[in-house]
């Protein structure tokens, strides 16, 4: 199955004005990563998969339209299989599209060009590895 592109438009103008924003196929589907960590993802399963504060997935989940991602046989923490029934209204989806995107944001930026932020001003700049 094909990932939603309607979705991936609709998580794509959410996150728009977002630092950092990439897109990278990923798991059958799109994902949009923030500073090399993914954050959501128009699944190819359908629906979506969200990446959370491991902590919270127990929390999260309701077994019916919010399961933990199997990878594998093993059961993911921290990312979530959302159903898409559980999105088709533009704040769930909102919600959803904002705690991957928190949760990416709290992880240190991974690849070439990464980036940190400065305690001084809040703002990142690019990150050089010598």
């Amino acid at each position: 199955m094909a990932y939603d592109h309607e979705l991936a438009d609709r998580i794509r103008d959410l996150v728009a004005g977002e630092d950092g924003i990439a897109e990278q196929p990923m798991f059958g589907g799109l994902a949009f990563l923030i500073n090399g960590n993914m954050s959501v993802a128009a699944s190819g399963q359908g629906g979506l998969l969200v990446r959370v504060d491991p902590a919270e997935t127990e929390s999260l989940v309701d077994g019916e339209r919010v399961t933990p991602m199997v990878m594998r046989g093993q059961e993911m923490r921290g990312w979530l299989r959302v159903d898409a029934a559980a999105v088709g209204a533009a704040g769930r989806l909102e919600q959803w599209v904002a705690r991957g995107v928190a949760h990416a944001r709290s992880l240190p930026a991974k690849g070439k060009g990464r980036r940190r932020s400065t305690a001084a001003t809040g703002r990142t700049e690019p990150q050089h590895d010598t």
